[in-house]
């Protein structure tokens, strides 16, 4: 326990004292070109707040969901060893339909197709 309690102490006070080093160094060097637009156009220095699509975001969670999904499937070949097969067998199939299921609402819903 007091290896634990010794190990926090000394994991944090390095982060503080990391983070204040941080803070308070100044920037040594000043570029010029940190200042200047991106090749791309755009103004490093100007506002983030631009309007942003819908799509992209809902892209991303659909990824997420289905992603998360198919991380549940990763540990069937290790669960396979169980004594339980049916029961293990039942839940890949179950996994794998409600992944089909949510690709035929998403396909339904034409939230997989990018132009309107």
């Amino acid at each position: 326990m007091i290896n634990l309690m010794i190990t926090l102490l000394i994991n944090s006070s390095l982060a503080m004292v990391i983070v204040m080093i941080a803070f308070w160094l100044p920037q040594l060097q000043l570029y010029l070109e940190k200042s200047n637009p991106y090749e791309c156009g755009f103004d490093p220095m100007a506002s983030a707040r631009l309007p942003f699509s819908m799509k992209f975001f809902l892209v991303a969670i659909t990824f997420l969901l289905f992603d998360l999904e198919i991380a549940l499937l990763l540990p069937l070949p290790w669960a396979i060893q169980l004594t339980s097969l049916n029961y293990t067998i039942t839940f890949a199939f179950s996994l794998i339909f409600l992944l089909t299921l949510g690709l035929a609402y998403e396909w339904s819903q034409k939230g997989l197709e990018w132009t309107e």
